[in-house]
């Protein structure tokens, strides 16, 4: 599923986040940008562990907070490490709303045109699908509503629940 949102075309895909040929992916990470399970274990294993070298370098950085790194052996340009909880692994709505628009400043100071997200803190971090797209693509809409680099934002998301759930909200725009 996609929908245009002035310039921008906002995309749901239903899949791999680590194959996908955009300028940057971003990572759901912990503040300290170490990287496990999950995404952060995928990014890494594909990508290499020099990824989350460059990564831990830059940290530690507030909850919240997203940094750049090179993306090692992925199709991808960059990744961004956003920052969606802390050590505990738990998160909430404002905190991944948090991480996301931090996200998209790091992508808009690169002049990046492509980003493709994971659905932030519903793995570990135990955010609802639904608390996730809300939280997300309110910040995504309310990033690209002023002047943008970007001209395409994907979801990349793992399993139907996701996809529905961020489906369901992308209508309400």
């Amino acid at each position: 599923m996609e929908k245009k949102i002035g310039e921008v075309t906002i995309e749901l895909y239903q899949g791999d986040i680590t194959e996908l040929e955009v300028d940057a992916i971003v990572n759901a990470a912990n503040n300290h940008l170490w990287m496990g399970a999950g995404v952060a274990g995928a990014i890494k294993r594909k990508g290499g562990k020099i990824i989350e070298d460059e990564a831990v370098a830059q940290g530690p950085i507030p909850i919240g907070e997203a940094v750049l790194t090179t993306a090692g052996k992925l199709p991808a340009k960059y990744v961004i490490h956003a920052a969606g909880m802390g050590r505990d692994l738990r998160t909430d709505a404002h905190k991944v709303q948090e991480s996301t628009k931090n996200s998209l400043l790091r992508a808009e100071e690169k002049k990046l045109s492509s980003i493709a997200f994971p659905a932030i803190g519903t793995g570990v971090g135990g955010l609802s699908y639904h608390e996730c797209a809300r939280a997300m693509l309110e910040a995504v809409v309310n990033h690209i509503s002023k002047r943008t680099s970007l001209n395409r934002v994907i979801f990349a998301l793992f399993g139907s629940d996701a996809f529905q759930a961020f489906q369901k909200e992308l209508e309400r725009y």
